[in-house]
């Protein structure tokens, strides 16, 4: 090897005399490994035994033959994270698929943990959990790289929420306030319109720096989402993806990457957006992993690993003193509709505030389909005026009589007369229910909002 080749290799810092370990047994979505000694969370690289003396005779002697393609073969290496260690033995979850691995196979430890690239160059770039880009628009050019595991910020640097995060949404603007550095989640069953609330909010927010993960979605969903809710408009936004076809590894990490992402740009001082779908998918990739390292399977299969996933990464958003703050929405499958759903229950307890989608409010065609009543910000109080929230107050107040008298009012039970409340909360209902509309493409700004909830609850 060239001396100067050599100079390259050490800049780089890349060892020379590289220690490789072997894979001792393959399965479905965990390789086991022994002969070296890595730590937790280290990336490996994987390499095909042909290149060494666990490549077999019998290959040997047909070397001079043409060889058909094959998966073992055709593969140059691929990347995973040690995950567990047991005695001699390490687990590692592969970053691609296992198919084309057998025993014998060489592993390398290549550095200390995952880090992706980031820098102003990555704005408007679609990226995959390992910051590579798929867009097809070339390198990233990254200016630096940060790691993608991080501790939250610390309990006393937290700075106090006390202003508001505008999302263009009416109705959660004016009754579900939220405040920048809040983590805010999005609970609703399939096809009930996360992902259009999603593009509304992005569309409607003003802040200068927009994260969307989209994990464990289908393939086809991501050019919909750009086109359809961001109208191919990525201006100062980052999409990190992980379908669901992808790795169960990918699929975890595609959320601490995005999180990574919105981290760096909240340390230079701005105000970051970042939503992630779902939050339901990033637990399954979890419980996959976890079942496979034998671990004991909960409530609907949930090994206890996921709970403690789950603050790991949504305590990393919110508001850092003098520093800059991430505003998230976490979107939340809830299977059938159940908002018990262990994950869903486990997500409400660690969020700010919750935003329930209904499904009956959709088939009758009201969108975006809140449910009001069931939805809350826990932090509305101390951001908003007393006057603004006297009217959310009265709002919810007539909003629910009416609820409650539904089937009296429709049968024409009800006197008018009877109750001076509901009598109020009747004459307005057509305000009410066309102030939680919105259409996709519309947008509210703030004050408007405020104004028009005050208008609809004045005398």
């Amino acid at each position: 090897m060239p001396l100067s080749q050599i100079k390259q290799k050490l800049q780089n810092n890349i060892n020379l005399s590289p220690s490789y370990g072997h894979l001792v047994k393959v399965m479905q979505n965990m390789l086991v490994a022994d002969g070296v000694k890595p730590s937790v969370g280290d990336i490996v690289k994987i390499l095909p035994s042909y290149n060494n003396k666990h490549f077999s005779k019998s290959n040997k002697a047909h070397h001079n033959k043409p060889i058909k393609q094959h998966t073992s073969l055709s593969r140059t290496h691929s990347l995973g994270m040690v995950i567990a260690i047991e005695g001699e033995h390490f687990f590692i979850s592969p970053f691609s698929f296992t198919e084309g691995h057998k025993c014998g196979d060489r592993v390398e430890i290549l550095n200390p943990g995952l880090q992706i690239p980031v820098g102003k160059h990555i704005l408007g770039r679609v990226v995959n959990p390992l910051g590579e880009p798929i867009d097809g628009k070339g390198a990233l050019n990254a200016t630096a790289a940060t790691p993608l595991m991080r501790s939250p910020i610390g309990a006393l640097k937290r700075g106090l929420i006390d202003e508001v995060f505008e999302v263009g949404v009416k109705s959660i603007d004016s009754i579900l306030t939220c405040g920048k550095g809040q983590k805010m989640g999005i609970f609703a069953g399939s096809g009930v319109g996360k992902s259009t609330l999603m593009g509304m909010i992005v569309r409607g927010s003003n802040a200068p720096i927009k994260v969307i993960a989209l994990i464990g979605e289908r393939g086809r969903e991501v050019p919909e989402f750009i086109h359809k809710n961001l109208n191919d408009d990525l201006t100062n936004t980052i999409l990190v993806v992980a379908t669901s076809d992808d790795s169960p590894l990918m699929r975890k990490y595609g959320a601490f990457s995005a999180m990574a992402i919105a981290e760096y740009f909240k340390s230079q001082g701005n105000d970051v957006l970042f939503i992630m779908d779902s939050v339901t998918r990033f637990a399954m990739a979890q419980r996959e992993i976890g079942l496979a390292l034998g671990e004991p399977p909960t409530s609907k299969g949930y090994p206890p690993s996921v709970l403690t996933l789950l603050p790991q990464l949504m305590e990393r958003a919110g508001k850092e003193d003098d520093i800059g703050s991430i505003t998230a929405f976490f979107t939340v499958l809830v299977e059938g509709d159940d908002l018990s759903d262990p994950i869903a229950d486990q997500s409400r307890s660690i969020l700010d505030g919750h935003i329930v989608l209904n499904r009956d409010l959709t088939d009758m065609g009201i969108y975006p389909p809140i449910n009001i009543l069931a939805s809350a910000s826990r932090l509305i109080n101390d951001i908003i005026t007393p006057e603004h929230l006297q009217a959310v107050r009265k709002f919810r107040r007539l909003y629910s009589l009416i609820k409650e008298n539904e089937v009296i009012i429709r049968i024409g039970a009800y006197q008018k007369g009877s109750d001076a409340e509901l009598d109020e909360a009747i004459n307005k209902r057509p305000l009410m229910e066309s102030f939680l509309k919105q259409e996709m493409d519309e947008k509210w700004d703030f004050t408007s909002s405020l104004q028009e909830l005050l208008h609809i609850m004045g005398e």
